[in-house]
């Protein structure tokens, strides 16, 4: 039998040291383009416009959410995935899921379900860096796979929403877009630092566009953009 994949992130999970794999970032960050928006969008209007729609209604659903400062739980994260399959009832999965073409198995216990819901109470932590917190909801998500369909998306929304409760807004996620496997520890934590350097990186761009707004004669990139930019070309 493939081996659990959920007990392998749990210890994975145990193991990071979320609180030094990144530095604070900074917040809120404001953007002109919105990356998660454009990513409900891509891939899905020439495909299923429909699902299309039912996603970008999701994240405005997320992203009320955050401005009402919901704690993140199960409950809302139902919510969201109603929106997302188009359902009107969405529950818990029952038995044991699959992934990655069955070659990831999300075995399930009595006890799934709660330690999900506690998981998920991990990104309310304010001694963990932001991009640690959202990375980390995000790959709970991933793993728990707490519904039968949909996961990977209502992952991606999951990371939107513990950013947006900080004010924080990407214009760019496509970088996030790699497969992610259970027992990766240094994926786990690079995923954090993908988030630390995706924020950084829009807040530079939207800081040297205002500045480039208030002295058009300046077309020299902001500090944080340059920083930034060795990062999203690896």
């Amino acid at each position: 039998m493939t081996a659990d994949a959920l007990a392998a992130w749990c210890h994975v999970r145990s193991q990071i040291e979320w609180t030094s794999a990144v530095a604070e970032t900074p917040a809120p960050v404001e953007t002109t383009a919105d990356g998660f928006g454009n990513w409900c969008v891509a891939g899905e209007r020439s495909t299923d416009s429909a699902r299309a729609d039912r996603l970008l209604a999701a994240l405005a659903r997320a992203r009320a959410d955050a401005s009402r400062r919901r704690p993140l739980a199960l409950q809302l994260l139902t919510g969201w995935q109603q929106l997302v399959l188009g359902l009107p009832e969405v529950s818990f999965r029952q038995g044991e899921a699959f992934a990655k073409g069955g070659r990831e198995r999300y075995a399930v216990t009595p006890h799934t379900r709660r330690d999900f819901e506690r998981c998920l109470r991990d990104s309310a932590d304010l001694r963990v860096p932001l991009p640690s917190r959202a990375a980390r909801a995000y790959l709970d998500v991933a793993f728990f796979h707490p519904f039968p369909d949909g996961n990977a998306r209502l992952a991606m929304l999951t990371l939107a929403y513990v950013l947006e409760l900080e004010g924080v807004r990407l214009d760019e996620v496509g970088p996030l877009q790699v497969t992610r496997y259970a027992d990766d520890a240094d994926g786990a934590a690079d995923l954090a630092v993908l988030v630390s350097v995706l924020i950084r990186s829009t807040h530079g761009r939207t800081v040297g566009a205002r500045r480039r707004e208030r002295n058009p004669s300046s077309s020299s990139p902001d500090q944080s953009e340059c920083e930034a930019r060795p990062y999203l070309r690896t």
